[in-house]
């Protein structure tokens, strides 16, 4: 079948540039007409829709990982969680060696107590308080508590509270607060020292060398309620008023009476605004005495509306 193109050929009559030699035909040779055809070149791409290329038809380079089914890539971690793994590695590897240190503390000999130091005694002796505590001696400081420490002082009712501080490598502080005696009771011919609770904290036979009120017949003479009233009264009193006291009395828990060293009495009434009462008398016993009109009752059973006479 012959191609479709249009042959193309020289006339005769067309002359050839100059500096050419015109081809010279064989005798016989019939004329030469020539024709070509244009063939794409190999990178061309075809007409249409360009299709996706296949893995196989790509250029490898290096050897290709094996197929699972799915495309993985690879991203370089964020900063920020980089730090973030670092900061609780560092934290971790703090903690744990703070607990190590703890540990070491609490149960290492080397801070076991030697000595212990006590503070705050009137009532009871340093040796005293030193000999009740003589189990925590060896032990080490971190494991002694003051609920401990309390446990063991418990035998010495002077004492109210305690409070500990150590200080390593082997030496343990008390502090101790004492009950405060607020009167004494008279026992046969020894006087005990009470405090506002009614624990006897000691006993004397001379009331004249203590500066306290003296509660007649003491708790078992005027009945628990009255003790009760009437030590509660003697609690409240500042320690300047307390020492001019020479005795209380109660007819009933609403009659509380006091005397002074002078001979003065106090009408103090119940138990009630005990604390302003107190402010009351420790001002009015401030004011300076008139020769001519000495009082002789500081009544301040009703504290905003006292009464001297």
């Amino acid at each position: 079948m012959g191609s479709p193109r249009r042959p193309t050929y020289a006339p005769p009559s067309r002359r050839e540039p100059a500096g050419r030699q015109p081809a010279v035909k064989a005798p016989g040779q019939p004329d030469v007409i020539s024709a070509s055809k244009s063939a794409p070149l190999p990178d061309a791409a075809p007409a249409g829709p360009r299709k996706k290329p296949k893995k196989s038809d790509l250029p490898r380079t290096t050897e290709a990982a094996p197929d699972t089914g799915d495309n993985v890539l690879a991203f370089p971690e964020p900063p920020g969680k980089r730090r973030k793994r670092r900061t609780l590695i560092t934290l971790g590897t703090f903690l744990g060696l703070v607990a190590m240190l703890l540990a070491a503390a609490i149960f290492s000999p080397i801070l076991s107590v030697g000595t212990i130091s006590v503070t705050g005694t009137k009532l009871v002796t340093t040796g005293q308080v030193q000999d009740a505590l003589g189990p925590l001696k060896g032990k080490p400081l971190p494991q002694i508590s003051d609920e401990e420490v309390g446990r063991l002082l418990e035998p010495l009712v002077q004492i109210k509270s305690v409070s500990t501080q150590a200080r390593p490598p082997s030496e343990l502080v008390v502090e101790i607060r004492e009950r405060i005696p607020v009167a004494l009771v008279k026992q046969g011919e020894q006087y005990q020292l009470v405090d506002v609770d009614g624990v006897v904290l000691a006993a004397t036979a001379d009331a004249a060398s203590v500066s306290l009120p003296v509660i007649d017949g003491g708790a078992g003479a005027i009945g628990k309620d009255l003790f009760q009233a009437t030590a509660a009264v003697l609690g409240a009193l500042p320690p300047d008023v307390l020492s001019r006291l020479s005795n209380a009395s109660a007819q009933s828990v609403d009659a509380v009476e006091l005397k002074l060293v002078d001979g003065q009495t106090i009408i103090w009434g119940n138990a009630g605004e005990k604390e302003l009462k107190a402010k009351v008398l420790e001002a009015l016993l401030k004011v300076p005495a008139d020769p001519k009109n000495p009082v002789r009752v500081y009544d301040v059973s009703a504290p905003r509306h006292p009464v001297t006479r």
